[in-house]
């Protein structure tokens, strides 16, 4: 998927908000509970806030209590890379995008069982939310079908 790339360093600067930046281009980390996923229940998307790829969808969001979007896997795997992370005299695994190379976040073995086990605990800074009704106009109608209902599921 070559349309999706990472924008020059100085077009990041003008297009993302300091936070933004900070968070996918130096690893930083927002508060929790005070950023604008983590209790968005709307149907829809993440996509990377530098490149566009699609990230995770709605439908794999939970509540894990972090304070952070939580979700049980990512919407394509190959749009997320797992790297080890040893910083902060910790052991955990980093997430980032594979085309925008952004830090998301981590991910951990504490998910819900019955999903696999994972949470991907992700920055609302380093995603764009695109709810349904929109995914069509923004170039990503191929997901649409996750969110048709089937069977009584949505």
């Amino acid at each position: 998927m070559s349309q999706f790339t990472k924008p020059s360093d100085d077009e990041l600067k003008k297009k993302l908000t300091p936070l933004q930046y900070e968070v996918t281009q130096k690893d930083g980390t927002e508060p929790p509970f005070r950023n604008e996923y983590w209790d968005n229940h709307e149907p829809g998307i993440y996509v990377d806030i530098v490149s566009g790829e699609p990230l995770f969808a709605s439908t794999d969001k939970y509540e894990s209590g972090c304070g952070w979007p939580s979700f049980t896997r990512p919407i394509e795997t190959r749009n997320v890379r797992e790297l080890n992370d040893t910083t902060h005299g910790m052991v955990r695994t980093e997430v980032r995008s594979t085309h925008g190379d952004s830090h998301l976040g981590h991910v951990f073995t504490d998910g819900p069982r019955d999903h696999g086990g994972l949470r991907y605990c992700i920055n609302s800074a380093s995603l764009r939310f695109i709810p349904v009704a929109d995914l069509e106009k923004e170039g990503y109608g191929q997901y649409a079908s996750l969110f048709a209902k089937q069977g009584g599921a949505a």
